[in-house]
């Protein structure tokens, strides 16, 4: 079994390394086409026709000899004349045998006719480079065979960015990545329904023929990564079983007519089940779907070859009769069942792009409020356009859907917009993976954090699996089997978290955003500023400090001119006055705000003013997903806040102590959103909605108490800042403060014991949400 070996293999460190090599021969062969002058298309185009000739000679594709590509560019190609050759080559590729007129001694005679379309068409091409030769032999020294096809297209990502080519990026997602996605969606149950039919021949022709009726769908193909993984595994999987068959055939002696099955060589091929044409593909750019095809014809062939080795015979694909269905379009401006008519056997999944409001496109924009229509919200993420679609084309169907998605699926305001309809419609969370980082394996590699959310229909088995990475989005995942996966992904009831308008425990105070300048820095003091401004006599009389989100957390300096009680005549006497509160009027005209516009007329006022005149509690807009705890932190009413902070008045402490909980912090990674990994903190659902339930007397002053041992273990290391105070090593004081106010926070949730985990801190906090909600 060593190339079934050698395809479970493809990611493991030895084909990495090759995966590198390849990329950089692919490189070198892209930038001599550009100095040749050859455009992208036709660059990306010809290369992919020569991997495929590469890998065709390197895995036994021409079935006569080796190496065929190679002999015919040593023998029968010169420098100068390399692009007519390569062109007479193609076409003879995708000419039937019956349709050639080739001599006797022709060079070509020994290719296979190969079909397909992959050869379809002329590719007109300059005279290229001598070093383009060079390159090209060069990669024909190379066995392509060692590279899965699922790295071909990151690779030719990598090829067409220059500066991945000059560092030679292996930049391809891995396959574990995949297998999260389609192990627990489909490919688990298989693999397990063979393992307890192992023994049944009845079983196994049930289950082969189950796995002949699935057809799966990527809707965001791309270079078909998804696609590859899950038809290779697919295949894989068949080949056990019928391995197993005629196995079991073996022990009992069964023939069939005057065919031994026992040994199954001469009819193997009539035995398959899984094919590429029950693999359905859409993507939106050419070169990719191109890629996708490809890959998927050369994934094929190697699972063919696994079955020769084991059987002594497989399919020959040549000339190409059967091929995925790859579509170039545009997944969201077409009817999905036009790909693949949809059915209880169709399985959906995908890495459809992430796009965020703020970097939208107008066509962008355009095609989400085409698929959401009157259920579109502009804070949803572009993935979530794909859910709607799976929704609209699966409509009274079964079948089974995953997308990897950004995490905001399952965090703040968009969640109801998303997860009502899915629910409603009768799908469950059939498994998923909580927030995790998933990378490439590039060196410096890009990393997102993401969310993996599968759904089925009408099904109470198996039992939903769900991932969490109690170590942080970059540590391992832990699986556990749930009761129910809720729109947050814990194991919990069916809420969704709205805004309530006010806290919904009363006791806590209100919050709001601090004050906003938008001035163009007209009225905010740098360090650096500060001696001219402060230099000045009547502009020091307005010196006040500010605290946005770095000085709120590390500590640095930065002051305002707040001036709401400017005297006029102050403003007369001062150049610094004059020249700033200009500055800001000048800002504010030139804005396309309206509002901000009508602030010009008191350019010396912040636009937003929402200073207490008491000591007040300032709370960070986002925390690290690193810190154990938040950071809220008091100030003097002296010192100004601004809209990068909340504000609100605690003059007990107790909110400070609810904020410097863990139940608080498992909220606010629960339901909150997130900035890129950061945790944003937000008024509405994770303060205002945070779901406290009654305090008695008791309980606060529990933790008013412990609240106030946080305060004074802060003051004792006078000089660090909050994120050099919880940082990972936390001084023993400050954390054995912290435990006191868990403890007194936690007895408000659970009277009695504690919790063992986040897990059920954040199933307490689903259900104390879940009653406050209902009498209201």
């Amino acid at each position: 079994m060593e190339i079934l070996a050698r395809m479970r293999s493809a990611f493991d460190a030895q084909a990495e390394t090759a995966a590198v090599r390849a990329a950089r021969l692919m490189g070198t062969l892209y930038t001599e086409l550009e100095t040749a002058g050859v455009d992208e298309d036709a660059a990306t185009l010809l290369l992919t026709r020569l991997l495929f000739l590469l890998f065709a000679d390197d895995t036994g594709m021409w079935k006569s000899k080796p190496d065929l590509f190679k002999n015919y560019l040593v023998q029968h190609t010169t420098p100068g004349s390399l692009h007519t050759d390569l062109t007479g080559l193609f076409d003879v590729l995708d000419t039937a045998d019956k349709d050639r007129r080739l001599a006797a001694d022709s060079p070509y005679a020994v290719f296979r006719y190969v079909n397909g379309g992959l050869f379809d068409g002329t590719l007109p091409l300059p005279v290229l480079p001598p070093q383009f030769r060079a390159a090209l032999l060069e990669a024909c020294e190379f066995d392509w065979g060692t590279i899965s096809p699922a790295v071909f297209g990151s690779m030719f990502q990598t090829v067409k960015d220059k500066e991945s080519r000059r560092t030679g990026g292996e930049h391809y997602t891995t396959e574990q990545n995949i297998l999260k996605t389609i192990g627990p969606l489909f490919l688990d149950e298989l693999n397990d329904r063979l393992d307890a039919a192992w023994d049944d021949k009845a079983q196994l022709t049930r289950l082969h023929n189950d796995l002949g009726r699935l057809r799966i769908l990527d809707p965001a193909c791309g270079c078909g990564n998804f696609l590859i993984v899950a038809y290779k595994e697919m295949r894989s999987l068949e080949l056990r079983l019928l391995t197993r068959r005629r196995d079991l055939d073996q022990m009992s002696g069964v023939r069939t007519g005057k065919v031994d099955r026992s040994q199954m060589t001469l009819d193997v091929t009539q035995h398959v089940k899984v094919t590429l044409d029950h693999f359905f593909g859409v993507e939106i750019d050419e070169w990719p779907a191109r890629i996708a095809g490809t890959a998927m014809l050369l994934v094929d062939h190697l699972a063919n070859q696994a079955m020769e080795e084991e059987f002594g015979t497989s399919p020959d694909r040549l000339p190409i009769k059967i091929a995925a269905g790859i579509h170039r379009r545009n997944a969201l401006r077409i009817d999905w069942a036009t790909v693949l008519p949809p059915s209880d056997d169709v399985i959906v999944v995908g890495n459809p792009p992430f796009v965020g409001r703020k970097y939208r496109t107008p066509a962008q924009a355009a095609d989400m409020k085409l698929v959401w229509g009157k259920a579109y919200n502009v804070n949803l993420d572009f993935v979530t356009s794909w859910y709607a679609k799976a929704l609209q084309y699966f409509g009274h169907h079964r079948g089974r859907w995953a997308f990897v998605s950004t995490n905001s699926i399952s965090q703040g305001e968009p969640v109801p917009s998303l997860w009502k309809p899915i629910l409603d419609a009768g799908w469950r969370c059939r498994f998923a993976h909580r927030s995790f980082k998933w990378t490439t394996e590039a060196k410096d590699g890009a990393a997102v954090h993401v969310s993996i959310v599968g759904f089925d229909r009408g099904r109470t088995t198996p039992r939903p699996m769900l991932w969490t990475y109690p170590d942080g989005p970059g540590g391992p995942g832990t699986l556990t089997e749930a009761r129910t996966i809720n729109p947050y992904l814990v194991d919990g009831p069916v809420v969704m978290v709205t805004k309530p308008g006010r806290p919904l425990n009363p006791q806590m105070p209100v919050a709001g955003l601090g004050s906003m300048p938008n001035d163009g820095g007209a009225l905010l003091v740098s360090p650096a500023q500060y001696t001219q401004v402060a230099a000045d006599p009547v502009a020091a009389k307005y010196l006040r400090p500010i605290v946005g989100a770095d000085e709120l957390l590390y500590g640095k300096k930065r002051w305002c001119l707040w001036l709401v009680d400017l005297d006029p005549a102050d403003l007369r006497r001062s150049p610094v006055l004059q020249d700033r509160i200009e500055r800001c009027r000048t800002t504010r005209l030139d804005s396309r705000n309206p509002d901000t516009v009508a602030m010009a007329e008191q350019p010396h006022l912040f636009w937003h003013i929402a200073q207490p005149e008491t000591n007040y509690l300032c709370i960070p807009s986002t925390v690290s997903e690193s810190r154990r705890y938040f950071t809220p932190a008091y100030f003097d009413s002296h010192v100004i806040s601004s809209n990068l902070n909340y504000v609100a008045s605690d003059p007990d402490g107790f909110a400070f102590g609810v904020l410097s909980s863990s139940m608080f912090m498992t909220w606010m990674q629960t339901v909150g959103g997130r900035l890129e990994s950061r945790l944003r903190f937000s008024r509405s659902f994770t303060y205002d909605a945070f779901p406290l339930p009654h305090v008695s007397v008791e309980n606060r002053s529990a933790v008013v108490a412990a609240a106030r041992l946080v305060v004074d273990a802060r003051a004792r290391f006078e000089g660090q800042s909050l994120a050099q105070l919880y940082s990972t090593a936390m001084p023993a004081e400050l954390l054995r403060a912290h435990e006191a106010v868990d403890q007194a926070v936690d007895a408000v949730f659970l009277p009695s014991g504690s919790f063992a985990s986040e897990e059920d801190r954040a199933l307490a906090l689903f259900k104390s949400y879940a009653a406050l909600t209902a009498r209201r």
